[in-house]
């Protein structure tokens, strides 16, 4: 990420991670938290490798990660993720996917994708996936620009992509 954009976040995000100082110590700097949590994003490390390369422990780290990605979502979800609300919006998604694509009738491009996990106390094989290993799905639709429209993150990885697209609120809009 280039230093300009790490500031451009790191201004929007920075009310929303700052902790108050207290007697008993001063907290991590959210330009501190933003580089933890966007390296573990980036390399996938495991948090004692961070702990050991940032100077933070490993269960603090497990916390912020958290925070910082709630608060990106809460700032920039808006902007970034744009999921059409009415026909017309639908109808431009396919015109557009029609022009570039030449894809009649497409009103977005889906893939689900398995983020492995460690297996949550007490769920058996509820997260145990066809691939053999726990899971949560991440299941995206991208408009025909590659951005973006719409995200569900979180459902068990035994579910299919098929089920959690069927209980999702864009299912019902597209069919609305």
């Amino acid at each position: 990420m280039e230093p300009a954009m790490f500031r451009e976040v790191l201004i929007r995000l920075s009310e929303r991670i700052r902790k108050e100082t207290t007697r008993f110590r001063a907290p991590l700097e959210p330009g501190m938290k933003l580089a933890i949590t966007l390296r573990s994003l980036a390399t996938g490390e495991n948090y004692h490798s961070l702990a050991f390369q940032f100077r933070v422990p490993h269960n603090t780290i497990s916390l912020l990660v958290k925070e910082v990605c709630e608060s990106i979502v809460e700032e920039f979800q808006a902007e970034v993720i744009c999921t059409p609300t009415n026909a017309a919006e639908w109808k431009e998604l396919a015109i557009r996917f029609y022009s570039r694509w030449q894809l009649p009738h497409c009103l977005g491009a889906i893939d689900g994708k398995h983020v492995a996990i460690k297996c949550p106390s007490e769920s058996g094989s509820m997260y145990y996936n066809y691939k053999g290993f726990f899971s949560i799905i991440l299941l995206p639709v991208a408009d025909a620009d590659y951005k973006l429209i719409w995200a569900d993150v979180g459902a068990n990885g035994a579910a299919s992509n098929c089920a959690v697209f069927n209980r999702s609120n864009v299912h019902a809009a597209i069919e609305a």
